[in-house]
């Protein structure tokens, strides 16, 4: 869509209260004001952790929060009605929805097997470094709550392929590779074969497990109605698994778009661009490297080179694919990839991702609302930036249009111009720094015309002159978007 912006509409410690699909109820209508097109949910399953669970630690793909499993009936964020509500809510205020897909492992298992397995090195994959021998595994999933509704399958060893916790010994440090069942191809080669990442790791070559894959999803969009999906941890599924999957949603729902986009946790850019050739561009993944450049830009302050910002990034070469983004879950402080974007930058670079031609942009909940939470003995705050995001995404809307020019010239102080088109004639400017205040002579193409900086930061007018340059200014550390009068 045209100008789109996404918002992550949760952050890993949004209170376990089953509150947010009512909030999402009374927030959907302000959040189409403010400019957001999407909004996208989180695991909306019943995990392992019943109703604390953030959702990844997948239980029952079937269980939105409808049947008394795993101590709760209610998911962290709510129940079924209330998500199939606040789902139908957002759409009828003209927002779409994207689901969070989690297929990569099942978590919780009702029983354990007997099964055997060999220890694999954990830093090179491919070699054993056991005999075979028995372990117990809690690879058997009885859905007792839910019985046979939806679904009558029921998980079993033969359905996963590596695990990494043995009941027998109640410990989870050991890679174990089920006997019959090997490691997936078409995954990530580091470790050898990063197939495995946490619990009971699906296994993708076993034609039940994809059936019963497919036909859930068909069953979700029938139930939901959502409008696309975020799909977890890509890089550790067989990159044709979700080229078929999306195929056959695509064509059973008559060639609905079911915009995808997947989570390839990778600085490296080669690997986002063999994903994104080995899945035949069926879906666009996050910019990850973009974000890291965020990350160490926030954290070098002015000796970071401003002019090198986007290189190897997927925006710059692929865009058409680049979901971009400045934090997320994951990389929030006490996560497990944390990586947090400095306070001071956050204005910059959601400039940079929301005032672009490029890219596909996300919003993170907690840089839109701000957080505060305590976990492994710290406390973190992350602040709200929603007086400049909320400006930001009005200059997208109503100046961000037509031809782009950079003007990555210096160091610390960069900027850019969108010239708009015949709807749209109005033009902008945007200018940075990561050092102090700076300016830089840009031309806008429009003789003798006034431009206001839409943010606040400087009160002055600035005029270009009768060949259409104008010397456009910010403060130190900060950004100004000048937008025509």
């Amino acid at each position: 869509m045209t100008n789109g912006v996404i918002m992550q509409y949760f952050h890993w410690y949004i209170p376990d209260d089953g509150s947010l699909w009512n909030q999402l109820n009374k927030t959907a209508h302000e959040l189409k004001s403010a400019g957001f097109t999407v909004l996208w949910l989180p695991p909306a399953y019943k995990g392992t952790g019943g109703g604390r669970d953030v959702g990844y630690g997948v239980y029952d793909l079937f269980d939105l929060g409808e049947f008394n499993q795993k101590g709760s009936v209610r998911t962290k964020y709510g129940t079924r009605d209330q998500y199939l509500t606040a789902i139908k809510t957002a759409q009828n205020a003209g927002i779409q929805i994207y689901a969070d897909v989690v297929f990569n492992h099942k978590d919780g298992g009702d029983e354990t097997e007997r099964i055997w397995a060999e220890e694999m090195d954990w830093n090179d994959r491919n070699r054993p470094v056991s005999d075979w021998y028995e372990i117990e595994a809690y690879t058997k999933f009885n859905f007792s709550g839910r019985g046979d509704k939806y679904s009558s399958m029921k998980w079993h060893w033969w359905c996963f392929d590596t695990l990494s916790y043995n009941a027998a010994t109640q410990r989870g440090d050991k890679l174990y590779r089920i006997k019959n069942n090997n490691f997936e191809t078409e995954v990530s080669h580091e470790h050898g074969n990063y197939d495995y990442l946490m619990a009971n790791d699906l296994d993708m070559g076993n034609e039940f497990v994809r059936g019963e894959l497919m036909y859930w999803g068909r069953w979700f969009v029938d139930t939901t109605g959502v409008d696309g999906f975020r799909i977890d941890a890509v890089k550790h599924i067989r990159s044709s698994f979700f080229r078929d999957w999306l195929n056959h949603l695509r064509v059973h729902f008559g060639g609905r778009e079911l915009f995808s986009v997947g989570e390839y946790w990778s600085q490296d850019i080669e690997a986002l661009h063999g994903y994104i050739a080995a899945s035949d561009g069926r879906l666009s993944l996050f910019d990850v490297p973009l974000h890291f450049k965020f990350h160490q830009a926030s954290r070098q302050g002015n000796s970071f080179d401003m002019r090198s910002l986007f290189d190897r990034t997927l925006v710059k070469e692929q865009p058409s694919k680049a979901v971009t983004f400045v934090e997320n879950h994951d990389t929030q402080p006490c996560q497990a990839l944390e990586s947090p974007v400095e306070p001071w930058f956050k204005p910059l670079a959601y400039a940079l991702i929301l005032l672009r031609r490029e890219g596909y942009p996300c919003v993170f909940y907690a840089d839109y609302y701000g957080a505060q939470y305590h976990d492994k003995g710290r406390d973190a705050t992350l602040y709200s930036h929603r007086f400049l995001i909320d400006k930001f995404i009005k200059a997208r809307n109503e100046y961000g249009f037509g031809d782009q020019h950079d003007y990555f010239d210096h160091a610390n102080t960069i900027g850019w111009t969108r010239l708009g088109n015949s709807e749209h004639p109005g033009a902008m400017a945007v200018v940075l720094t990561n050092g102090e205040s700076g300016s830089k002579w840009m031309n806008m193409f429009r003789p003798n015309a006034a431009f206001y900086d839409s943010t606040g930061h400087i009160q002055d007018i600035v005029y270009t002159n009768s060949d259409g340059w104008g010397n456009f200014s910010c403060p130190g550390g900060s950004v100004s978007v000048w937008l025509q009068k």
